[in-house]
């Protein structure tokens, strides 16, 4: 047979044979207190997990069916998509190193680097978030420790060459972290790239419908991997049975979800690109995008989640446009199956260096919703962004 896809592998997982009768899926098991049969057995690691904190049924199938999404020798779970990101930061990092970054990181992530991390003496430099992965390379110094790569950035979308950046940074003994929540292990295999460490928020894509906190890391490397491993336990990190069960159902239907709102996405940004109303659309997978060469290399399908700048205009404006709106839930996260919109200008004032735009930020997420529904009712939006302006 030759290799299964990912859409199968997801189901094929569940179904497979040699294991007795069962349920399709792991069952549930809510536990602090493991028991073993004799005092000989109760450090006995071969006979299964020592306490809750080790994680139950749940836990351990989501770890593994991860890890074959990513194509990692191991895989953790931490409470959040931030609780990942930071995990490896911690377990990697030491006084005196350097972290290297783009300007456009995750706002959540930037607070971290700069309040946390700075604190304990690793400091953090940040490129501009179009900047060539060759000016990146270029900035590693003897302290750079870790490059922490979001591609698409956060907000503003532009792209990396990966790959390219993958192999400068090993070649220099530097680690290599990546945010992959926006292709969702699906649209782009960081560690098939050269990538060291791959990041996802399971509270997007993988579970699906916005009812879950959750966090993953993959890498492969030993050392690597040890270093993540210990700082894991070391900080008591776990997660809900209950929330891995979530996530994991979440992952049987994900490469159809994501595909669905990808194809939505793409017709919504579209659409939105040829308004007199929008300056520019901000999604790697349109043919304009300044990114789309790269995006078109190295992926196989897009997120639904994009930005787009406005004709000039205002916040008030940028306010009217989202209040008009009624599919379009006005909240954060994304990757669920419902549509959402926010207005991001406010976040871009973190950055050193401002990107320059004529009028407000938005970003919007394409649920599963009929597209021509969602387009519909960004023209009432737009009509209320021009009446603001009369």
């Amino acid at each position: 047979m030759p290799p299964l896809s990912d859409r199968t592998r997801m189901i094929a997982r569940a179904t497979r044979r040699g294991e007795g009768r069962r349920p399709v899926n792991p069952p549930i098991e809510r536990a602090s207190t493991m028991l073993s049969d004799t005092v000989g057995d109760m450090r006995d690691e071969s006979l299964g997990p020592l306490y809750g904190i080790d994680g139950t049924a749940s836990q351990a199938a989501l770890r593994s069916a991860i890890a074959d999404l990513e194509g990692a020798g191991h895989c953790w779970l931490a409470p959040s998509g931030l609780a990942a990101v930071t995990l490896p930061l911690l377990a990697l990092t030491r006084p005196g190193d350097e972290v290297i970054t783009t300007d456009a990181v995750y706002g959540p992530v930037r607070r971290l680097l700069t309040r946390h991390l700075a604190e304990r003496g690793v400091t953090t430099r940040f490129h501009a978030a179009g900047a060539s992965s060759e000016t990146v390379a270029a900035m590693m110094s003897d302290r750079t420790r870790i490059i922490l790569i979001e591609s698409p950035a956060s907000l503003t979308f532009e792209m990396l060459d990966v790959p390219a950046l993958a192999r400068a940074a090993r070649a220099r003994g530097v680690i290599t972290l990546m945010d992959n929540t926006w292709a969702a292990g699906l649209a782009f295999k960081p560690l098939a790239h050269g990538v060291d460490v791959s990041v996802q928020a399971l509270t997007k894509y993988a579970g699906g419908h916005s009812d879950l906190m959750l966090g993953a890391l993959c890498a492969s490397d030993p050392a690597t991997a040890r270093a993540i491993a210990e700082t894991h336990e070391d900080l008591g990190l776990c997660v809900s049975p209950d929330d891995a069960w979530l996530a994991l159902r979440g992952l049987r239907t994900l490469p159809l979800r994501y595909a669905e709102q990808a194809r939505s996405g793409l017709a919504v940004a579209t659409w939105l690109s040829r308004q007199p109303e929008v300056a520019r659309v901000l999604h790697p997978a349109l043919p304009d995008d300044p990114g789309h060469d790269l995006w078109g290399r190295d992926y196989t399908g897009a997120a639904s989640l994009f930005g787009v700048v406005m004709q000039d205009g205002d916040e008030a404006g940028a306010h009217a446009f989202l209040n008009a709106l009624i599919l379009f839930g006005l909240g954060y996260s994304w990757g669920g199956f419902e549509s959402l919109a926010t207005c991001e200008t406010p976040q871009l004032a973190w950055r050193q260096e401002r990107p320059a735009i004529p009028g407000p930020l938005l970003r919007f997420h394409v649920g599963l919703e009929d597209p021509a529904d969602l387009i519909a009712d960004l023209e009432t939006g737009l009509a209320a962004w021009r009446s603001s302006r009369l």
